[in-house]
Formats: C-alpha cells, structure tokens, sequence
C-alpha cells in the first residue's frame, strides 16, 4: 500500500517567506496547505508580497515578492493564528525592516515564549515593545538598521537559528551562530538555493553557523516542497504496531538527517523499516521511499543528543513505547513543554487515562510498555483523550486508536488541519478500518461521529461591545473547523460606506432599502470566513476607525438597516459550519441556532480588550476611562433600543469572561458543542 503525506511544513512556511522577500517571481510546488502556512501567507501578504491561495493538491503557485527590504507596514495587527514557525522566523525579517509592526497569534501562540528570539535580535538593534505578558505575543516590532551577530544560542533551536539568520540577511550584516547542538538545517539549505552563501561545520557536539555579509538580492525560488517526514511518522509507526493489512510505502519523503532522527530510533527498537529510491531533491534536500512492515518493538533509551532531530515525533514515540516490550526513557526533551502545548505533561496524562505506566520526567517520560498484542479481547488501551489544541499529540492517539483491539476518543481532533488536512480519512484508508468503535472524536465537520445527519451547526455568540464576542468566535471557529462571521462588519462597512459617500448621519435613520440597495455590500466567503467587500474593494482596517466605531451602533438599530443585512447573514449559515457573533445573533438572526452562547466581562476589562484591539497597546489610565464612559454610553442605547435591543437569548450558555483565561472560554464552548454534536 502507497501512501504520499503533504508537504514538509517547515520547508513550506520557510519558502513562502523566503519567495516573498526574493525580488521576482518564485515557483514553488507541493506546498502543505494547512493552517500554519496559511497564517504565514497571509502574513506575507499583508506585508505586501503577492501570494495565491494555496492550493490542496499542492499543484505550483508563483509568488512575487518586492525584495529584501521592500515590505510595507501591513494595515492592521500581524496575525499568525497558530504558527510558531512563522512568527518566530518573522520576528527575524521584521527585525530588519524599517516598519512599525504588530503581531500576535491565537491563544495557543500567545502563550509560547519569543524571548529566546527578540532577545538576540535586540543585541542587533532591533527593538520590540511588550504589550500584554512579558516574553509573549502581541509585540510591536520596530524594525531597522541592524549590526552584526556573534551569539551562542542557550539550545539547539532551528527556529531561534533561522530568525537570526533572516535578520541578518535581510539587515544585510554578517551572522555567526554556535549552536550547542545539531539542529534543523532546512534554512541553510534554502538559503543556498537562493543564492546566499552559508556555511555550517561541527564543533565538538555542536555546530557552528556562519553568513558572511550577505547580497543585496535574493534570487527567487523553482522548488518542488518534499513530502514532511513528521507527518509519515504517524503512518510509518502505525506500519509497525500492525495498523496496515500490508507492508506501507511512504513515497517521496524528506530524509533530511537533521529531521529523521526518528528512523534510527525505531529501528534500534527493532522496528523493521527500509529505505528505497534515495535521491537528492529541492531545495537540496534528501528524499525517498519508506517501506515499513509488522515489528515486535522493544523499548530504548533516546537522550539529549537526538532529542532535537525528533523534537516534532516524540508524541508518535510515546505511542510506540505504550505498546513496545520493556521500557523506554527520554531524557533532554524540556524544549517540549514550550510547544503548542506542554506535550510532556499532555502524553503523561493521555497514556495515564489510557492504562499506561508512565512517568513524567521534569525533561522526559519513562514508559513501560505493554507489548504490541492486546491481552485479551477486552486487553486493548481504551479510554478519551485530549489533544490539549495540539495537532500531533491528536494524530499520535489517533494512530493508537486505529490498532486492533484498541478504542480511543480524540477530543479536538480537528487541530490536525494545522499540518495534515485530512488525516483522519487517510487513518481510516491506510488501516483498512471503519472508524466506528475505534477512533471517534469531537469538535470538527470532517468526522461523520461529530456532526449532525444533515449539516454541522450553527453557533452563535451574543454580549456587550468588548466581550471578546469576535476574538473567542474566532478561534471557536478555527478549532472546529467552521467559517467565522463578524455581524458587525457587516454594519461598520455600510457605516464606512455612508460616511465615503458623504450621507450625513441625522439622516441614517431615514434611509430606505432602495437607497441602501445602491451600496453593493456582499460576504465573500474565505477557507476560515468571510470577506466584506464594498463595491469590488475588500474593507479591513477601515471598519476600526474610531468614527466608523461610533457611527455603527446608531445605524444598527435602524430597521431598515437591520433588515437589509438580515439576508446577507442568514445566507451565510444556510450550510451551517457557521460561528456567529454580534448583538442580536441568538435571538434574531439565527433562532434556531444549535448553540447559543452569552459572553460577558466586567466593565473595566471590555475597555481595555477595544482599546488593546484598535490601538495595538494597553490603555494609559485617562484612556481606560474614555473608553470606560464610551461603553457605558453604548451599552445604555444597545439595551434600550426599540429594535433588537440587547438581551440573553432564551436558553443561552453564559460565560463570564472576566477573569478566566481565553483559552478557558473557548475550551467551555468546544465542550458544549461537543456534547451537541455527539448528541
């Protein structure tokens, strides 16, 4: 049986920044269009390079970027959604741009440490601003000139590696980098490729990394993206604990020594795994077959030494080790608790539910493993784990869930769209099974166990101005894999498109359907939303205005207004796989909502979540109570209008969001449309 896995994702996001900041026209091939090189081209575009939509089928996009230096300030924040790769390696870009620029990420990205970058990059010159927690995301990067590097990185880190390395690529001064051991070479081998010399020796376990004073231009890229060796991993692991009815061949997978660590791994744990077709492949990067049969696996030793070859595939390790005879220690793996999420702590607790002995080290686990044969008919691991929002700690336990004589429930197994966009049908065609009684899991529209007969639902989310109402919608959407719509776009694009025109707004209140039918305002519908467009202009950061903030809340208790935009909402539901939010969601415009959701937060809070969101920074003290009077004054009319008035719907979920974490509020959501769903 054949099996070709997505592109490397690594090497997409690294040659989508590297196409964009190459002058002329870049050609790349079997691009992974998952979600984390989804966020870094949008970042890309936002900074001004021209980047398709990237395609499922991994046929070749063309990207034309303006050059080394040649970004430009995007309009709004940066948002990098999930990727830890692109925001990392961005950091380095920006460093070096003369912009002032902020980024952020969702939850999950927002708690995982950027100091270990900016760090280094202030030694160079840059300078970076922090706006909420310390050594976190959002930052405000002011970028420039920057000086010349000589640095010892604390762990052997791909990502701090290639940050420093575009920074001084794109700052045009020379970089030397000692790593304390080998880490990922993907940058180097790019770098290369397009035309910057590198150069990379051992020294004693580690490495160092040199870039002369680099070029002045960056030669685009022709490349073909090998397929990612983390995600054959899974497969190559359930080949040998007997998932597949035959031998498995992984075809075209990067070989990069630097990334395949696992393969020696397992194969010292007797997993019986050969090599076929080995060849060289772009951008210089080794590729072949794998071929993988039926093993007795055995349980090893893996220390701090290989750790940062395997560092993505400890998860799908683990599992093997569950069911391996004897046990198997990793040690050197801290670097795993800055992940998306701590992966040690999320395997210990996952194997633990599951029956498995295991220990959780302050740098590893210890697994005593079961053997690869259930005990019994009822012998097998059974149990529901959590993937913690972490797309290879779900794949790990789905490949667990897939053996014989297993059952295991994924919660959030839809976090796989990051890397592996559907994984969970090639699971089920690779191990020849169906996935009743065996891997079920909740929260997302590609498992037939987790949605309604007839469509996924439609979820709603009311509350007052600065609930979270779009930021929470937001990410619930991305987690379930549904299309996210801000009602009060709708609104502020027709307020932007009166105050455009010129319609003076003691008028609003008179303004007929006919008058509004001349403002060609539609939804245009994206992979994770919706785009407002107004005539054939896509509106973004012109719906943030402090005057377009104002003159919205007036105009959406006109009913001619509310009635003229009811369509264009209901029509964006009518296939469900829809979450809503806005102030009459619930009770107006989806009645019949699945799931009805009620935000709250105190008064102070809220100020400070709509002041953060349109300034980029923390409201000053006199700010926090301009903003405070403003919501007030909102929140006195929003209630007492004739027109849909702003209440709880009947039978809503109400969240205080005052003083839980974000990703607390969005866990209690997913949970009750899981329960939904399942229902």
């Amino acid at each position: 049986m054949e099996l070709r896995v997505p592109g490397d994702k690594s090497i997409s996001q690294r040659a989508l920044i590297l196409g964009a900041l190459a002058r002329g026209e870049s050609r790349v091939r079997g691009l992974l269009a998952g979600e984390d090189p989804r966020a870094t081209a949008g970042a890309m575009r936002a900074l001004g390079a021209e980047v398709p939509p990237l395609p499922p089928d991994g046929r070749e996009i063309r990207i034309r970027g303006p050059g080394l230096r040649g970004f430009r300030a995007p309009s709004g924040t940066l948002d990098l959604a999930n990727s830890g790769t692109g925001a990392r390696l961005l950091l380095g870009v920006l460093a070096g741009q003369p912009l002032d620029v902020v980024m952020t990420g969702d939850a999950s990205l927002r708690a995982r440490p950027m100091g270990r970058v900016t760090e280094p990059l202030t030694a160079m010159g840059a300078r970076f601003e922090v706006l909420e927690a310390e050594d976190r995301l959002p930052l405000r990067i002011r970028g420039g000139a920057l000086r010349p590097l000589t640095y010892d990185l604390p762990v052997a880190s791909a990502q701090v590696k290639s940050a420093l390395l575009l920074a001084g690529l794109v700052g045009g001064v020379p970089v030397t980098l000692t790593e304390p051991g080998r880490s990922r070479d993907h940058t180097e081998r790019m770098f290369r490729a397009c035309g910057v010399p590198v150069h990379s020796q051992e020294e004693g376990k580690g490495r160092r990394v040199v870039l002369p004073p680099p070029p002045a231009r960056l030669e685009p890229l022709d490349l073909q993206v090998p397929g990612d060796f983390s995600s054959a991993a899974f497969f190559l692991v359930l080949a040998l604990l007997g998932g597949v009815p035959e031998p498995l061949v992984l075809k075209d997978v990067c070989l990069n020594p630097t990334r395949a660590g696992l393969l020696p791994v397992l194969e010292r744990m007797g997993g019986r795994i050969r090599v076929e077709s080995r060849r060289g492949g772009d951008p210089g990067e080794p590729l072949g077959d794998l071929v993988a049969e039926p093993s007795e696996l055995r349980g090893c030793e893996v220390g701090e030494d290989e750790i940062p070859l395997l560092l993505d595939e400890v998860p799908v390790l683990a599992v093997a080790a569950a069911l391996a005879r004897g046990t198997t220690r990793i040690t050197g793996a801290g670097e795993l608790r800055v992940k998306e999420t701590d992966r040690l702590r999320a395997l210990a607790r996952n194997l633990q539910t599951l029956g498995v002995d295991v220990r959780e080290r302050e740098d590893g686990l210890e697994i005593r493993g079961r053997g690869r044969a259930p005990d019994g008919p009822s012998g097998g691991l059974r149990g529901r784990v959590e993937s913690f929002g972490d797309h290879r700690i779900a794949m790990a336990f789905g490949v667990l869930g897939a053996l014989e004589g297993h059952e295991v429930e994924v919660e959030g197994r839809e976090v796989v769209g990051v890397s592996f966009p559907g994984f969970w049908e090639e699971l089920r065609r690779v191990s020849g099974v169906a996935p009743e009684g065996r891997v079920r899991g909740g929260g997302g529209p590609p498992d037939p166990d987790a949605t309604s007969p007839s469509r996924p639902p439609v979820i709603t989310l009311d509350g007052p101005a600065g609930s979270g109402k779009s930021t929470t919608a937001r990410e619930v959407a991305r987690r379930l894999g549904f299309r996210h719509l801000d009602s009060g776009a709708l609104y502020r694009a027709l307020t932007f498109a009166l105050l455009d025109a010129d319609v003076p707004a003691e008028t609003w209140s008179e303004l007929s359907r006919e008058e509004l039918d001349r403002f060609s305002i539609r939804l245009r519908p994206t992979p994770t939303g919706f785009q407002v467009v107004l005539g054939e202009r896509v509106l973004d950061r012109e719906l943030r205005s402090r005057e377009v903030t104002a003159g919205a809340s007036p105009l959406s208790a006109v009913p001619a207004v509310r009635s003229w935009l009811l369509d264009l909402q209901r029509e964006a539901g009518r296939e469900g796989g829809l979450v809503a939010d806005g102030r009459d969601m619930g009770t107006v415009v989806f009645p019949d909502a699945e799931l009805k959701v009620y935000l709250t937060a105190s008064l102070e809070e809220r100020a400070r979540r709509r002041f953060l969101e349109r300034e980029g920074r923390p409201p000053g003290p006199e700010e926090r109570e301009e903003e405070m009077e403003e919501i007030r004054t909102r929140d006195s009319r929003d209630s007492r209008r004739a027109v849909a008035p702003l209440k709880k719907p009947p039978g809503a979920l109400e969240v205080d969001t005052s003083h839980i974490t974000f990703q607390a509020q969005v866990e209690a959501i997913l949970r009750h449309t899981r329960a939904l769903t399942r229902s």
